[in-house]
């Protein structure tokens, strides 16, 4: 009999072999890569003598439709109920209302973390000489930062307001025709992303964790999120990791901590990548760098993603591809987000043979040249598949 995934007292999860996991389709391409996703994550459990109940709960376009909310309350207490979730692209609504499901949602269920892992699989076309150097896991932080969604438009009377009063108890001059936005970075939200990002770093045996900041020029913000950030590692990890200043850069068996300019992160990504580890960063630039590292080893098609909250053990795992419109329902595009975020799920409930399972096959599909259209583009001798004969084709591997 199925069961929800139920958290224990001590913040780790409970899962049966048969979980209640709800799903949402996602829209445009998501009626592809949902049911290629699907059916490589059933193959895999099964493997291993366990079944998945699915439970489909409705957001964006389909949830419109059927309800005229773009984001049902009754989803996200579905999600909440059952901890761990998965779903598919949505669309960001045109227009007032919410600015960003996907944001929403993180911030509805505090789902702290934005986890990336980047990797490259062998035969995956690169624009790097050396794409099997890229090996990275990103902790971007979910809920502050310009993410927080504090803004307010030019020429309205509370931005007006604000810059009246700013200029009144501040001196600070600013253009009267601006559009306004807060970015709050807070002790609490830096502290619990880098101390995922640790623990993380910790029980993997990774080599270090970098944070990735701005704060030469935003002091009190990205600057505290650095300051915060080495503190937790000395306060809290103090046997397990140090700081490179403290070390003289050689960490012996602990975790090596550092920090690094964003600006200069974005060249020593491209040029030195076996330099890099784990990262922990800001909403904002976590955002840009999870997709700048994904255009090393493959593109955004086939980047994996989870929102995590790491002390509740809640969970929502995804495709980090937009909806791609124009190709849905043509049975044609990459799952390999969706899916690879599907392993990713399985690792966070303690699945990992299957999780490694789908990983091994996955390379080995992509090895053998077996591709969607979007490789089959850039690479030569290969055998051109749809994204149901790709997931086909894993299956087959596994």
């Amino acid at each position: 009999m199925a069961d929800r995934i139920t958290m224990t007292a001590e913040g780790g999860l409970t899962v049966s072999d048969e979980p209640i996991i709800p799903f949402i389709e996602g829209d445009g391409t998501g009626v592809d890569i949902w049911p290629a996703t699907r059916m490589v994550l059933d193959a895999a459990a099964v493997r291993h003598g366990r079944r998945i109940e699915w439970l489909e709960v409705l957001a964006g376009e389909k949830a419109y439709r059927e309800t005229g909310e773009w984001l049902p309350q009754s989803t996200v207490d579905t999600l909440a109920s059952h901890v761990i979730g998965i779903k598919g692209p949505l669309t960001t609504p045109v227009g007032g209302g919410i600015r960003s499901l996907n944001v929403a949602l993180r911030q509805m269920m505090d789902l702290y973390v934005c986890l990336r892992p980047v990797r490259w699989f062998p035969g995956v076309p690169s624009p790097l000489r050396h794409p099997e150097r890229v090996d990275m896991v990103i902790f971007r932080e979910n809920t502050e930062d310009v993410y927080a969604g504090f803004e307010l438009e030019q020429g309205s009377r509370e931005a007006s307001r604000l810059i009246e009063y700013l200029h009144d108890s501040f001196g600070w001059s600013i253009r009267p025709d601006s559009g306004m936005g807060i970015k709050p970075v807070s002790v609490t939200g830096s502290k619990r992303l880098v101390r995922a990002a640790l623990d993380y770093a910790v029980k993997r045996k990774r080599r270090s964790v970098t944070l990735v900041h701005k704060g030469n020029i935003m002091k009190y913000t990205e600057g505290a999120f650095r300051h915060w950030g080495y503190r937790v590692a000395a306060e809290e990890f103090p046997e397990r990791a140090v700081a490179w200043e403290d070390c003289g850069d050689q960490p012996g068996d602990r975790v090596l901590v550092k920090d690094v300019i964003a600006d200069i992160c974005f060249q020593q990504v491209l040029t030195r990548p076996d330099e890099f580890d784990v990262i922990a960063t800001t909403n904002l630039n976590g955002d840009y760098l999870s997709d700048a590292l994904a255009a090393q080893v493959g593109g955004i098609g086939i980047a994996p993603g989870g929102n995590v909250n790491y002390v509740t053990g809640h969970g929502i795992f995804e495709a980090t591809h937009g909806t791609a419109p124009r190709y849905a329902g043509q049975d044609k595009v990459n799952p390999g987000s969706l899916l690879l975020s599907g392993a990713m799920m399985f690792e966070h409930i303690g699945w990992q043979d299957a999780a490694d399972d789908i990983v091994r096959a996955l390379a080995a599909t992509i090895a053998d040249r077996v591709v969607t259209y979007d490789f089959a583009r850039q690479m030569d001798g290969v055998r051109k598949v749809s994204t149901s004969a790709f997931a086909q084709a894993i299956v087959d591997r596994l």
